[in-house]
């Protein structure tokens, strides 16, 4: 069932007042962080129904505005990084801006921020003061490094996370470099953990007394986790994993194979059962008798001689033939898709992972949906990213009560 609000159903923001009917309904959040990690996480919270307000300084928004590809100046990774925003500015270095934020705060449930260590506190907008203001108030501080430490002060990027994490060193052939995703992994990775890190801060705050708290994120963490055993196994064994390439140090076969037509697939026999199956469909039932082949670990010292068996198979047929075979022998394998075959595949269009939604500045745009289905409370694309400060007058003037002459003074001071 489909989870957004339809292109032709796409709400206008609604700046004076909080929108939507997903289960966040009701929850504010301040969204003051920049680039990825921090203004992500607010995505997804503004996605399910929080009421997000984008906070930018007046002269210098957020560089995600023109980070990646544009059209008619309209930045792309903008409209999907900024939906669901109300976009203000406020320079939050100046009392009269620090004093400002702390009135939104009073009325919010919770603010991201991602300036180094200290900064806040410089501006008088520390912690403490934030829940002076707000006692219930969950404040997320996503930062490279965490917020104590030797290099707490260092500037910090996803691409550090990927390096000094082991990610980097782990990935790519093994006779070539360590290798870096083209993308913001470790800064997409961060903002789903610091989601889920304000809405367990939030549960809490519901079961154990309404206080707020502070989630202190450290972005080279999360990837850490999802490296499996490696820390656990050097601990204990003394290993550090080499690059494999395409192939696992788990399982195997485990990699890409190349179609006779000249198209790419990639097989996983991460289950005993599925590798098996794979063996015996590519002609050669005698390995799986092998008693190396009975575990993951077995098969992956063998990968050679695997990835040969599958390899010269898969070579000799063209991409449907192959995808035909191993349907039918009930193995796991799909072809390597650019963003053109995701656009076309049926199953993403089953679950409308690629939506559509209106913009007033480019039309109907296509774009991720929401990241998963709930059936009773699902979540909604309502409005992609809005222009720098779109919403400036109408939430100060709406929530807080600042008259136009008020709101002037303000920005003749350039504090908005």
């Amino acid at each position: 069932m489909p989870s957004q609000v339809p292109a032709d159903r796409t709400e206008a923001a609604d700046p004076a007042g909080p929108t939507g009917t997903g289960p966040l309904t009701g929850l504010t959040v301040l969204d003051c962080a920049t680039l990825f990690a921090g203004p992500l996480a607010a995505t997804v919270l503004g996605d399910y129904g929080a009421d997000v307000i984008k906070i930018e300084h007046p002269r210098r928004p957020d560089p995600a505005r023109t980070h990646g590809p544009s059209r008619d100046g309209a930045g792309l990774w903008w409209k999907m990084l900024g939906r669901n925003k109300h976009t203000v500015t406020l320079d939050l270095s100046r009392p009269a801006g620090a004093r400002l934020l702390l009135r939104l705060a009073a009325r919010a449930d919770v603010l991201i921020e991602n300036f180094r260590p200290g900064t806040l506190e410089r501006w008088g907008l520390a912690p403490d003061r934030l829940h002076e203001a707000s006692p219930g108030l969950v404040i997320a501080r996503i930062t490279g490094f965490g917020q104590f430490g030797p290099y707490a002060h260092r500037p910090g990027f996803g691409t550090l996370a990927e390096s000094m994490s082991g990610f980097a060193a782990a990935t790519g052939q093994p006779d070539g470099p360590p290798t870096l995703p083209p993308f913001g992994l470790a800064d997409g990775v961060a903002a789903l953990v610091a989601a889920s890190a304000v809405q367990t801060a939030l549960l809490h705050r519901l079961t154990h007394g309404g206080r707020g708290q502070v989630v202190d994120l450290a972005i080279v963490e999360p990837l850490l986790t999802l490296l499996g055993p490696q820390a656990t196994a050097y601990d204990q064994l003394g290993t550090v994993p080499e690059r494999l390439g395409n192939r696992s140090a788990n399982n195997a076969p485990r990699n890409t194979y190349r179609t006779r037509d000249g198209r790419w697939v990639a097989v996983s026999t991460s289950a005993q059962s599925v590798a098996e199956r794979v063996l015996r469909l590519v002609g050669h039932p005698e390995v799986t008798e092998e008693p190396w082949f009975a575990g993951g670990s077995g098969r992956a010292a063998h990968a050679d001689l695997l990835d040969a068996h599958v390899g010269r198979w898969i070579a000799a047929r063209d991409l449907d033939e192959v995808l035909t075979a191993f349907t039918d022998a009930d193995a796991a394998i799909c072809p390597v898709y650019d963003i053109r075959d995701v656009f076309a595949d049926p199953q993403y269009k089953a679950l409308d992972s690629i939506t559509t939604v209106q913009d007033p500045d480019l039309g109907p745009l296509r774009m991720q949906n929401v990241l998963y289905r709930l059936s009773a409370t699902p979540g909604a694309i309502r409005w992609t990213g809005r222009p720098h400060g779109a919403d400036t007058a109408a939430v100060y003037g709406g929530r807080l009560g600042l008259t136009p002459e008020e709101l002037e003074a303000l920005a003749e001071d350039g504090i908005v």
